[in-house]
């Protein structure tokens, strides 16, 4: 069933996708979302909106999706596994469907002890729910999809059009079992794959050409999660905090290079280590590109949108390709 979805259409006219991300705010001003939206249109084929990312209360994701839809951006929709049960996730998935959202990723959600790791508190004594997993949830949305059946069994008649997607880990413990868990993720349904952030290209690489050889490519499209670094602060707790997340210890000194470079100069080394982490950034995409099975690239900009318009340019990203919908 095809989904009218543009991400789908770029991957499968060939072309390598461009997937951006929006985090909306802690609160209900709209505005911080449409601005979000003005300044990454045109700039990548589909927008991921976060789900309370980090387990911090935000704005939701699908009414989120709805307004950058005004702004005619193609939403990704988010739906984790710790905030809903299968009733809630099928009612919002039923109707995220109606409202126009055809992609949607199938993620776990960080623990709600993660939100009280930065400056917000978020809710830490939350009771999770994990009624299903991950792998669970690309299923119950397949079944949605091409059998036209609930969970638990109930025919629907009206089914939702969706392309759906999942998160890969390709770094994380055991490291020797994230092949496998992505073809479970793909067994079960999943049509495209967002990998966590990735730094250590090498190592990507060679959790790629087993994938390669598990013949994984070939059934979904892969696309390399790069999160933009800012500062070496933002490095170093990627590295300490972020599982799954390797940097490399040669990012960390050319990060490091930069700030020394000031001279004591605050400002100028903030500005310095903001290069830095652009080109850092561009180049990750463009080695990204020669890794074979690699359909496109995630970019996730943390509270940082305004500069993905200029990495995309960097990063031989542009023009975005149109294309239509075949009859």
């Amino acid at each position: 069933m095809k989904s009218d979805s543009n991400l789908e259409r770029v991957l499968e006219a060939g072309h390598f996708a461009v997937t951006a991300e929006i985090g909306p705010p802690i609160d209900c001003n709209g505005e911080v979302v449409l601005e979000k939206a003005r300044i990454l249109e045109g700039r990548a084929d589909a927008f991921n909106i976060t789900d309370c990312q980090t387990a911090v209360v935000r704005m939701s994701s699908i009414a989120s999706a709805v307004l950058i839809m005004r702004e005619g951006l193609e939403p990704i929709i988010q739906m984790t596994c710790r905030d809903r049960n299968r009733i809630a996730i099928q009612a919002d998935i039923l109707g995220a469907a109606a409202l126009g959202m055809r992609n949607c990723l199938c993620i776990a959600g960080d623990h709600q002890s993660f939100g009280a790791a930065g400056k917000l508190k978020g809710h830490p004594g939350a009771k999770n729910v994990y009624d299903v997993d991950s792998i669970q949830l690309v299923s119950i949305l397949k079944g949605l999809r091409d059998e036209g059946r609930q969970q638990g069994g109930d025919e629907i008649e009206t089914r939702p059009p969706l392309f759906i997607g999942a998160v890969w880990t390709p770094m994380g413990d055991p490291i020797d079992f994230r092949p496998w868990r992505l073809a479970k993720k793909v067994s079960a349904g999943a049509n495209f794959i967002q990998t966590q952030g990735i730094y250590d290209m090498e190592l990507f690489r060679e959790q790629m050409k087993l994938v390669r050889e598990m013949g994984l490519p070939e059934r979904v499209a892969i696309l390399a999660g790069i999160i933009v670094p800012r500062n070496l602060g933002m490095l170093r707790y990627m590295e300490a905090a972020v599982a799954g997340v390797s940097v490399p210890r040669e990012l960390m000194d050319r990060m490091a290079a930069a700030r020394e470079a000031a001279a004591g100069d605050k400002a100028q080394a903030r500005k310095n280590q903001e290069e830095e982490g652009i080109r850092i950034t561009v180049e990750l995409i463009e080695q990204a590109r020669e890794i074979e099975g690699v359909r496109g690239v995630h970019i996730q900009a943390i509270e940082w949108e305004q500069k993905v318009p200029e990495i995309v340019e960097r990063a031989g990203l542009m023009p975005r390709p149109a294309v239509s919908v075949q009859p």
